[in-house]
């Protein structure tokens, strides 16, 4: 039986669910693009080639068996999208959450049954179908559970806004010792940069007590400033839009000290070795076309 525990985003990693890029099926039309960043590459004709993601995949696989990490992988389905396993579900405290994503993804989550099985049925837990939410957007921070959210009222047009207020309630009566805090995002179904489609597109914390920030993420500037204060400015890389575009902020801690970022990123990794960390750079620029980077490929089962 696996063990879970997670209770942030940085500590030891020992167990993690990595997404998997073979048979990942054709180029979707515009109608079946989920992101905005997604449709500008169909429509640019720069739709990322399958080999190139799964050598992308493949080398985070050789970092982690480099630091003896386990690491799980889903089950293949012919012709189908099973890169970002972060948004099918994710763990706080010893807790297996299922998202409740788009219904075109259900297939994604029974092919983590290999995980799945191993878990103690108590500790899967499924919200109810009203409570919209997916892994993105779910950040466990010690006390804290940071939540990215919408909660405008034309929130039913936006493909992109994936979790709702109901979502962050349940969260509240599941874990009553934890503080929810709930973050506004910004959503744009079209622009890409002025969208952030999870918490983590626009704000991770690393390290003890550091973050990556990108400050029109946000819908309310004091939600953001919280975060600033919180943190410290003094511990926060904010990152400009276009680097959001890049998806800097969706690198994946391995522990406090190793973080795995793309090697694409030189701002961003010459200020993470500045402050002490040890960064492993990987590939992964054809895999954030699709609007996701590293921490959004990964599910983290076991943390110390």
């Amino acid at each position: 039986m696996l063990q879970l525990n997670i209770t942030n985003e940085t500590s030891q990693l020992k167990a993690v669910v990595l997404g998997i890029a073979t048979s990942n099926g054709l180029i979707p039309t515009l109608e079946d693009c989920y992101d905005p960043k997604s449709r500008e590459h169909v429509l640019n004709g720069t739709y990322p080639k399958e080999q190139d993601m799964i050598e992308e995949m493949e080398a985070v696989a050789a970092v982690f068996k480099k630091y003896e990490i386990s690491v799980f992988r889903p089950k293949v389905i012919k012709n189908y999208n099973q890169i970002f396993s972060r948004d099918i579900a994710f763990v706080i405290e010893d807790k297996l959450i299922k998202a409740n994503i788009l219904p075109d993804r259900e297939k994604e989550y029974i092919a983590i049954a290999n995980v799945t099985n191993q878990i103690n049925p108590q500790n899967i837990i499924e919200l109810p179908k009203d409570c919209h939410i997916e892994g993105g957007d779910v950040m466990p921070w010690n006390e804290y559970i940071f939540v990215g959210t919408y909660s405008g009222e034309d929130y039913p047009n936006f493909i992109t806004a994936r979790t709702n207020n109901k979502a962050v309630l349940a969260l509240q009566q599941l874990f009553p010792h934890k503080k929810v805090k709930p973050f506004e995002l910004r959503k744009h179904n079209t622009d890409p940069k002025e969208n952030a489609l999870h918490l983590d597109c626009c704000f991770q914390p690393i390290g003890k007590n550091k973050a990556i920030l990108h400050k029109n993420g946000f819908l309310i500037e004091e939600e953001y400033n919280w975060l600033v204060q919180y943190f410290g400015e003094e511990n926060i890389f904010e990152i400009t839009k276009q680097e959001m575009y890049d998806m800097n902020s969706n690198v994946f801690s391995i522990s406090e000290e190793v973080i795995i970022s793309e090697k694409n990123f030189v701002r961003l990794n010459s200020w993470l070795r500045n402050q002490g960390f040890k960064v492993e750079e990987v590939p992964y620029a054809e895999i954030s076309k699709q609007e996701g980077l590293l921490r959004c490929s990964t599910l983290p089962l076991i943390r110390e």
